[in-house]
């Protein structure tokens, strides 16, 4: 008996398997739909997705440090500025201690 023997590198079995694959017709302005959803889906941007995408950018390494220090400055300057409305306040409050003792109690 003998054995059919075929090798990968066949060009007939390779033109016949390629031949032999279902190739399914795509559905009527697949493309087109495609292209819509993407363009809608760039046209879209929901303050959601905008600030995804402003943490992806900030989460990056290089903008790591700069967020950071953005974030500590502005810390330090809203504690200044709460500091010194309280200071104002308790200076106030001391003046009229010292001027109506008795509007205090």
């Amino acid at each position: 008996m003998k054995e059919n023997q075929h090798h990968p590198e066949d060009p007939k079995i390779s033109a016949l398997l390629r031949n032999s694959r279902a190739k399914p017709s795509l559905p009527p302005h697949f493309q087109q739909k495609v292209w819509r959803r993407i363009e809608d889906a760039e046209a879209s941007l929901t303050p959601a997705s905008w600030l995804d995408a402003l943490a992806g950018l900030v989460l990056r390494p290089r903008f790591a440090c700069v967020a950071a220090a953005v974030l500590i400055l502005a810390g330090v300057f809203l504690g200044a500025m709460e500091g010194a409305q309280n200071a104002r306040q308790d200076a106030q409050d001391h003046y009229v201690a010292l001027v109506a003792p008795h509007l205090v109690r």
